[in-house]
Parts: structure tokens; sequence; C-alpha cells
């Protein structure tokens, strides 16, 4: 078991719970490919999906692994719930409670809401992403990717290219990979690297090329629009000639370089087509694991059984 009852960042999380998940994950992962992918390992255990914010990929891969292991779900949205009807945050998730939950998954647009949470229910928080601040199962799936291609993160170079400064995922990235031994360089335009981010052990470039020249890998990102105001980069057509992952700049690069995005991806804007569907992506594995570490999260938080039991 964990030794914390929530996940709410990665930000001083043991790097032993971290490994636990993902060596669990790799177990789970062996379930995704049975012919019946099912596990009895959370049955009479009722799981709810509190998504503030739109979402595709982790609600569903969230509700999979719930199924998966055969927990009760619930999923609810914010936008046809009585909070259009003037009702609070606290008094929603309490009335959600009392009707005997034992864990909530929390997707909100504010940063903190996770942690709000905890302080009205007893029930155990998982955060699926909150505001700019982190997403850490999204670094989790990501880590358990590069294991599985490299075996090991200690001493792993990862580069994360794109929009650092509103991106939950490269804040959980970059304290997950840190405390795994990992080294880690940003790229981006200037206007969207936070200031003193080297004050978290990462290396700052601003030359896309010079990360690849030092990469095992990359964690591409997308430019959050919805998260930005204007006038932070000239225009896209200069964006991806500085910062996009295409054919051409890879090939200006003699070694062989392991490609990752958490999605959803602009293809032609911060990668290629072409290089998203190559060989040296591995994205689609990225989705997959993400439903068997979600499953590892929610076993070992909420004490599921195993098979044998």
């Amino acid at each position: 078991m964990l030794q914390h009852k929530h996940l709410l960042g990665l930000e001083g999380y043991p790097s032993e719970d971290i490994q636990t998940i993902i060596d669990t994950a790799f177990g789970f992962r062996k379930v995704l490919e049975r012919p019946i992918k099912k596990v009895p390992s959370l049955q009479g255990k009722t799981v709810v999906n509190l998504f503030f914010e739109m979402s595709t990929r982790t609600r569903i891969s969230f509700e999979l692994a719930q199924k998966r292991m055969s927990a009760d779900t619930v999923s609810f949205s914010a936008a046809s719930s009585s909070l259009n009807k003037g009702e609070s945050f606290k008094d929603t998730v309490q009335n959600i409670e009392a009707m005997k939950i034992d864990a909530v998954i929390l997707r909100h647009p504010a940063s903190g809401a996770p942690l709000h949470l905890t302080k009205f229910v007893d029930a155990v928080v998982i955060n699926a992403g909150d505001g700019t601040h982190e997403h850490p199962t999204q670094a989790i799936l990501d880590m358990m990717s590069l294991q599985e291609q490299f075996n090991n993160l200690e001493g792993l170079k990862v580069g994360i290219i794109g929009d650092i400064s509103h991106s939950r995922v490269a804040l959980s990235n970059i304290f997950g990979l840190t405390t795994m031994g990992a080294d880690v360089m940003i790229c981006g335009p200037s206007t969207l690297i936070p200031p003193h981010i080297e004050k978290l052990g990462v290396k700052v470039s601003y030359d896309m090329d010079e990360v690849i020249d030092w990469a095992d890998a990359v964690n591409i990102l997308r430019i959050q629009l919805e998260r930005m105001g204007t006038g932070l980069y000239p225009s896209i057509r200069e964006y991806r000639e500085l910062f996009g992952l295409s054919v051409e700049r890879i090939k200006r690069h003699s070694k062989d370089l392991v490609v990752m995005h958490p999605g959803p991806m602009n293809r032609g804007t911060e990668i290629d087509s072409a290089v998203a569907d190559s060989d040296r992506a591995i994205i689609l594995d990225q989705v997959l694991n993400g439903v068997a570490s979600r499953m590892a999260i929610l076993y070992l938080l909420l004490g599921g059984k195993t098979e044998e039991n």
C-alpha cells in the first residue's frame, strides 16, 4: 500500500511509492492483454468521476480502469448538475459522499481543488488534473511507458518540449522524473517557460535541436490556447518552425529517439503526423499504460483484492 491516502500531486511524493505504482501497473497491463480483461479487485467499491472540465482520454481511461476491476462507477457532469442552480462545490461533493462512495476522481479548472476537496470528504481523492498545477496520473503513465522502453528511469535523459507554463503534465513529469533520478531538460519559447524553473532541478533550453541531441526521449506538449492570453508566441507557423517535431528535424540527428505526447495532439503544429505515427512514437502505448497505471493507483489506494483473495 501507499504512504498517502490521496494522490493529489507528485511534488514530494515518495520514490518508492511511484515505483510501487509502476510495478503494480505492469501486473495490470497483463490483465489488459487477456481475452477477458476483468478482475474482481475493486468489487463492492464505488468510485465517482467528478469532472468540471472537458476530458476524453483521462475520463475514459479512469472509467475503463474502474470497470476492468469491477468497481461501481458513477460519472458526474458539472454542466448538467445542481451547480448550475447555485449549489456550492462543498454541498455538491458532500451530497455525493453521503451516498457512501469510496473514491473521487476530480478534474477541476482551479489549481488546488483536489486538496480543497479532501477537507470536505472522507473518500480517497485522486487528482485528474487541476488547473495549471498537476496531473499526477498522466506523469505516472508517462514514467511507466519510459520504464517499459528503457528498463530504468535512473539517469534517463528526458526532454519536455512546448508550453511549459500552462502545462500541468509538464509539472507532474518534472516532479516525478527528478524524484526517480532522471535528468530533465525543458524547452519552448521563452514566453512559455516559467521564471526560475531551474530551481526544480531541470535544465532549460530554447533550442529544440540541442534537446534532441541530448535526450533519450522527448515528451511533446501542445500549446494550451484555452489557458493562455494572446501574444505569447508570434504565430503557429513560427512555433512549428522552431519547436515542432518533424521528420526532417529528427533526420538531422543520427540517434534513436523515443517520442511521447500526452494528447490531444495538434498535428502539424507541435508534432507532424509522420512522426506521431512512426515506430519511434509510443503514444498509443501511453494510452494503454494509462488504463493499467490508473488500475494500479485505484487498487493501491482502495485496498483492492487480489484474484486469489
